[in-house]
């Protein structure tokens, strides 16, 4: 009788869930793109859905917060919360694409944006339950919005100057263009915390927001198998984030490096004075207990590679929050180490270690907790035997 109550009453919810149809883009009545949501805004409860209508032009949905407009929401997997594919329609077109979203929270407004460039920051927002008024109201997250679209487009202005006198880069015969990443301030929000945070921004990066309160783990199998790779061999990573390095098999090392000098040790190029991290040899250990952790507190690309004599050359490399649309993407940071082969005088692929090794994970990088390494950049722990940190402070 119970079950029968339980399957009757969620049959009555299903029946008085309400659609809610948005369109998303299209054309004004002279054929210019309507860069808009329409309506922007709905009031709904659990188990209403949203239909989302994409007209012409090509846009997308994606779920964000009020304190970090513009930016995807993410969940402790590293991936999107909610977020629909790019949907392109041309101006003849009229049977539009859909896509749907259930409310399952209506205790809080949910935030939504397009994510094509620029789209956002000209105030393409939209919401389900926002106050009418107030701080965090829809005016409130669009007024944000534009704000934030006044400063993209200033740095467009400055990245195209900066770009015109800007001098190529040049490794190993190849050249390839200059990026722009200038220094921005932003405000951060995670949960009920707020700060301001000041970081190089790089284009394609992760946003400055973390993940989850004390960030995620992403696990990287150092010579699985046998084989002379990391696995996987890039990833991307927000602030408190931590990447775990477990030494599987074999002798290797990770060892921060930079695009264009991939094999050999960040301390030896830096023209700043970084040092950067570098767990010194590990023997590798089928139980998972050899592993070594760097903390991430930026979204700037990191290069690294195993410092073992010849794996580099290889293509033995590593590489976090890459721009894989750039030139710099993690094959052209790969294919170069390849081309350089690490044979590079003056460091070059840094020595060997055989498999008897010691496995002393942090060597002489071991300064203790805090410690600044590299230009106040990376500090380098011992977390046990044969496992090592770096902090990135």
């Amino acid at each position: 009788m119970l079950a029968k109550a339980l399957i009757l009453s969620s049959a009555a919810l299903l029946a008085s869930a309400a659609t809610y149809d948005v369109k998303v883009g299209g054309l004004d009545a002279s054929g210019n793109p309507v860069l808009k949501f329409d309506p922007e805004y709905v009031n709904a409860v659990v188990g209403d859905q949203v239909v989302f209508h994409f007209q012409q032009k090509n846009h997308s949905v994606v779920q964000t917060t009020f304190g970090s407009v513009c930016q995807p929401l993410l969940n402790e997997q590293y991936a999107p919360v909610f977020a629909t594919p790019f949907h392109p329609v041309s101006n003849e077109e009229t049977n539009f694409p859909t896509e749907t979203y259930t409310v399952t929270d209506a205790s809080k407004p949910l935030w939504f944006y397009c994510s094509q460039k620029t789209h956002c920051g000209k105030g393409m927002i939209f919401s389900i339950n926002c106050p009418v008024t107030g701080d965090n109201s829809l005016d409130a997250f669009r007024n944000r919005a534009l704000a934030l679209g006044q400063q993209e487009a200033a740095a467009s202005s400055s990245a195209a100057a900066w770009s015109a006198t800007a001098t190529p880069d040049v490794y190993a015969g190849q050249t390839y263009p200059p990026i722009y990443h200038p220094t921005v301030t932003q405000t951060v929000t995670l949960g009920t915390e707020t700060w301001t945070t000041t970081y190089e921004s790089w284009e394609n990066s992760p946003p400055p927001t973390p993940v989850a309160q004390d960030g995620v783990t992403h696990t990287v199998i150092v010579g699985k198998g046998g084989a002379i790779t990391y696995d996987p061999p890039s990833i991307k990573a927000a602030p408190r984030d931590t990447i775990r390095f477990v030494f599987q098999s074999r002798n290797h090392t990770i060892t921060q490096s930079s695009f264009g000098n991939p094999c050999r040790k960040l301390e030896f190029t830096s023209t700043t004075g970084e040092v950067g991290f570098d767990s010194g040899f590990v023997p590798g250990k089928e139980d998972g207990t050899a592993f070594y952790e760097v903390k991430v507190n930026d979204t700037r690309p990191l290069y690294a590679y195993c410092r073992q004599t010849g794996h580099c050359g290889q293509g033995m490399v590593f590489g976090v929050n890459l721009d894989d649309t750039s030139a710099r993407s993690f094959v052209a940071f790969q294919n170069l180490a390849k081309t350089i082969n690490g044979t590079t005088g003056g460091g070059a692929s840094g020595g060997s270690s055989t498999a008897g090794g010691s496995g002393s994970s942090g060597g002489s990088n071991a300064a203790g907790l805090g410690a600044h390494v590299g230009g106040g950049l990376f500090g380098v722990v011992l977390a046990g035997v044969g496992a090592a940190v770096a902090v990135l402070l």
